[in-house]
């Protein structure tokens, strides 16, 4: 695999997403052992010709020798297509190259809360997206689809449960969030968005967990003790998961009982109505 030389990409040291990718590229040999560098650890000469304000929102490779820089899309590709240069001949043709912008803006504007990390508040640069309220909704719309589609499937696979609709569950995800907001009356717009969308992640994350015994049930018959009790260990990972989430946006903890009691109310009403 051919090395990209003297290129660093500048990533965000608080996203373990971020981590996690521009670490494969290095260990990949894609990008030399200098390859990557915290976005929090620019320097001051770098600092003159890195646009302070767009890097945060799109991930910045810098041409050491050059003191030029890429951001966005355009610096994943340039990375991947040196070593694979027919992804980069497909990717940079204009409609491909559109969705993949539009994807790349979509993950990125939306990656704390997609998967959140602590951020650690003695740096002097924080690499902090700016507040994108399309691309919050967006994703917002995405999450609560999947779990919509999925729920669906699953309650009609518990016996107990009443027949499942598409319009029920899709009440039952949305409702989650006006009830959790009215616990959330205090904070401003962005605080309760932000939560929302940590809210719909958890239950994405619910949603994927769910799937493999969703699909499993299409090849042969599952017994209800595996099919309830799967479900049962989903909601306790899910409920660490938001209490997790809480503590890293420093919300009031609360916010995880009025969760439990959510969803204790929404069984109640299936059950019942």
């Amino acid at each position: 695999m051919k090395t990209l030389e003297n290129q660093t990409l500048l990533y965000d040291e608080d996203c373990p997403l971020c981590n996690l990718y521009t670490t494969g590229f290095v260990k990949s040999g894609m990008l030399d052992q200098n390859g990557r560098k915290s976005y929090c650890q620019l320097s001051e000469e770098e600092q003159n010709f890195v646009d302070l304000k767009r890097a945060p929102n799109e991930i910045a490779l810098i041409d050491n020798k050059a003191q030029t820089v890429v951001y966005g899309v355009d610096s994943l590709i340039k990375v991947v297509g040196f070593s694979f240069p027919l992804i980069e001949k497909i990717a940079t043709r204009k409609p491909i190259h559109f969705i993949l912008k539009k994807l790349y803006s979509f993950v990125s504007y939306n990656r704390k809360v997609i998967i959140p990390g602590k951020i650690k508040e003695e740096n002097k640069l924080q690499c902090i997206p700016d507040f994108n309220y399309k691309y919050r909704f967006l994703f917002i719309g995405f999450a609560l689809t999947a779990t919509t589609f999925i729920l669906f499937g699953y309650s009609n696979l518990i016996l107990n449960f009443p027949k499942s609709t598409i319009t029920r569950e899709l009440i039952l995800a949305f409702g989650q969030i006006v009830f959790q907001s009215w616990f959330l009356f205090k904070f401003d717009r962005k605080t309760i968005l932000n939560y929302a969308g940590n809210l719909m992640t958890v239950s994405l994350l619910g949603s994927l967990i769910l799937s493999p015994v969703l699909i499993l049930s299409l090849f042969i018959q599952l017994p209800q003790m595996i099919i309830s009790g799967w479900f049962g260990v989903t909601v306790f990972i899910m409920f660490l998961e938001h209490f997790r989430r809480i503590k890293i946006l420093k919300l009031p903890f609360y916010l995880s009982y009025t969760w439990v009691l959510y969803r204790i109310i929404a069984l109640f009403l299936i059950l019942n109505f």
